[in-house]
C-alpha cells in the first residue's frame, strides 16, 4: 500500500462529542452544508464559517456519564437526511431516551469460561425489568417556518447494557432508498446472550426501513425482538446482515453501476475488522418470524454474516484456557468453538483487519474502530476509489497525550483479503490528547471530515474539533 500524507484543517472547534459528522442542502438554500450531531443531543451545522444551531434534544437525552467515571456509548448516535431532504424535510434521530435508566440484564460484569458451559449458555431473562436503557429510533420534519417537529417514532429498542448501541448508526441507501439501521450487539463483552446471531433479535444486526410506507402508530412498544412487533412494523423492515458486535455506521461507494457496502466491526480482545460486499440478499423480518413460528430455518443463501460471536473478524472469539484436571495433558479449550465452526462457512470474510497488538514497525495497536468511509475525492489522488477508517486512540499510546490513527485500504479485485495503511497528518495536537471518535463526507464522498475528541469522558464538555483532511501541505 502506499503511504499517504495528509493535513488536518479545523473547521469548528469548542463543541462537545462530534458523533455524527453528515451534509445535505437545507429546504430553500442552495449551499451543502457539514451537519455535526453530538452525543449529548445537539445538532449544529456550519453556515459561513460558524457554527449555527439546528436543533437541541439534550432535554430527551439519557444523562450520560453517571456510571462508568464518565464513559458512555449512549446518547444522540445517529443521523441521517432523506434523500428528498430538501423537497420534504424529512430526517431521522436515534438516541437513548431520558428517563430511560435500568439496571442492566446481569447483576455483575460477564466473564466467560471455556471450562464452565453455564457461562456460555446466559439468557436474558426479566427484559421489562433488567436491562439498561431504551433507544429509539424517529421521524423528524423541517416545518415551512424552518424549525424542526417531531412526525412518529419508529422504533422503541430496550437495550441491556450500557454499551454497543452503534453510532453514526442511521443511512440511507442509495440502492434501495431505505433507512438503514445499524445494532451493535446489545453490550457487556463477548455478547453474553449470543443475540447478534440469534435471528428474532433486533441487536447485533444491519436493518433496512422503509420509510416510504407510512405507518403511523403512536408509542410503538418497547421491544427487543421482531416477533414483538405490530405486523404493521414489522412489514417495513428487512433483515441485510447479522453477526455484527458494534458498528460505526455503514457506507456505500458506486462501482460500475453498483455499490460496494463497507462495513466496521469492533473488535474484543484481538482485532478490528472492515467487511465489504457488492451482493446480498435480506430477509423480510415477516418471513424470520414466519420460520421461527414454524421451528424452521430462514433461507439464508445470499444474507451477510459478520460471525460475531464464534468469531473476531477473520479470527475465533480467543478465549483459550486449559480446563483439564489432569496437568499432564496439554489440552486448551475455545468457550465458542461451536459456535465458530457453525459460522465458519456461512460467515463473510473480513476486508481486512489490523490488531490491538502489532509488533510490525509501519502498522500500528488499535483500540476501537470508530469511522469507515467511502472517499472518491481526486484531491488526494491515492485514495481515491479506496474506503479511510479511524481507530479511536493507538494502544501503544496509552499514556497521555493519546492520539488516534487514519488508515486506508481498498478492496481487491479478486476479492481477498487485503492489507492496510497508516495515513500520516501533520497537525500539532501539541500536549492534548486527540481521540479519533468519527469520520464523515460531503454528499458525493470528494471530501473527509473528522471529528476528534480531547477526552474519553462525556462528562468533559466542549473538547472536540471538526476537521477537514486535505491534501498535506509541508512535513
Amino acid at each position: 500500500m502506499i503511504k499517504i500524507k495528509v493535513s488536518l484543517r479545523p473547521l469548528v472547534s469548542k463543541i462537545n462529542l462530534p458523533t455524527v459528522l453528515k451534509s445535505t442542502i437545507l429546504p430553500g438554500d442552495s449551499i451543502e452544508r457539514l451537519f455535526i450531531a453530538t452525543q449529548v443531543g445537539e445538532i449544529f451545522y456550519i453556515g459561513n464559517s460558524s457554527l449555527r444551531p439546528f436543533l437541541d434534544i439534550r432535554p430527551r437525552v439519557i444523562k450520560l456519564g453517571v456510571s462508568g467515571g464518565g464513559y458512555d456509548e449512549r446518547g444522540l448516535l445517529g443521523l441521517a437526511f432523506h434523500p428528498e431532504f430538501y423537497y420534504n424535510g424529512l430526517f431521522y434521530l436515534h438516541y437513548s431516551v431520558a428517563g430511560t435508566q435500568g439496571p442492566g440484564a446481569l447483576p455483575e460484569p460477564f466473564n466467560p469460561n471455556p471450562c464452565d458451559p453455564s457461562t456460555l449458555n446466559q439468557r436474558w431473562i426479566n427484559r421489562e425489568t433488567q436491562y439498561d436503557h431504551i433507544d429509539t429510533v424517529e421521524e423528524w420534519i423541517v416545518q415551512s417556518n424552518g424549525q424542526p417537529q417531531k412526525r412518529r417514532t419508529l422504533l422503541n429498542l430496550r437495550r441491556p447494557f450500557l454499551n454497543h448501541n452503534g453510532v453514526n448508526s442511521l443511512n440511507f441507501s442509495p440502492e434501495t432508498g431505505k433507512l438503514v439501521l445499524t445494532t451493535g450487539d446489545g453490550g457487556s463483552g463477548y455478547d453474553p446472550f449470543n443475540l447478534s446471531q440469534d435471528n428474532l433479535e433486533i441487536a447485533g444486526k444491519i436493518i433496512e426501513i422503509d420509510v416510504g410506507k407510512n405507518t403511523f402508530i403512536n408509542n410503538p412498544p418497547v421491544v427487543t425482538r421482531f416477533n414483538e412487533l405490530p405486523v404493521t412494523i414489522q412489514e417495513k423492515l428487512t433483515v441485510i446482515a447479522k453477526g455484527v458486535r458494534n458498528i460505526p455506521g455503514i457506507s456505500f461507494q458506486k462501482f460500475n453501476k453498483q455499490y460496494i457496502k463497507y462495513v466496521g466491526n469492533v473488535g474484543q480482545d484481538l482485532v478490528e475488522s472492515i467487511f465489504s460486499f457488492v451482493q446480498y440478499k435480506p430477509i423480510p423480518v415477516t418471513q424470520l418470524v414466519q420460520a421461527s413460528l414454524r421451528n424452521t430455518e430462514p433461507d439464508e443463501e445470499g444474507f451477510i454474516n459478520f460471525g460475531w460471536r464464534g468469531w473476531e473478524g477473520a479470527f475465533p472469539t480467543s478465549i483459550i484456557r486449559s480446563c483439564s484436571a489432569n496437568p499432564t495433558l496439554d489440552e486448551k479449550t475455545i468457550a465458542y468453538y461451536n459456535e465458530a465452526v457453525n459460522t465458519s462457512v456461512r460467515r463473510l470474510q473480513p476486508l481486512t483487519s489490523y490488531f490491538h497488538k502489532d509488533p510490525r514497525p509501519d502498522r500500528f495497536g488499535g483500540t476501537a474502530l470508530t469511522g469507515v468511509q467511502a472517499f472518491m475525492g481526486h484531491g488526494i489522488p491515492a485514495l481515491t476509489g479506496s474506503v479511510v477508517f479511524t481507530d479511536l486512540a493507538r494502544v501503544e499510546e496509552s499514556r497521555p497525550p493519546v492520539r488516534g490513527v487514519l488508515a486506508y485500504t481498498r478492496v481487491r479485485t479478486d476479492g481477498k483479503l487485503n492489507d492496510f495503511s497508516v495515513i500520516e497528518t501533520d497537525y500539532n495536537f501539541g500536549s492534548q490528547s486527540a481521540y479519533y471518535v468519527n469520520l464523515g463526507t460531503n454528499l458525493d464522498q470528494t471530501r473527509l471530515y473528522l471529528g476528534v475528541y480531547d477526552s474519553m469522558k462525556v462528562t468533559d464538555f466542549n473538547q472536540g474539533t471538526v476537521f477537514e483532511i486535505v491534501p498535506p501541505t509541508t512535513f
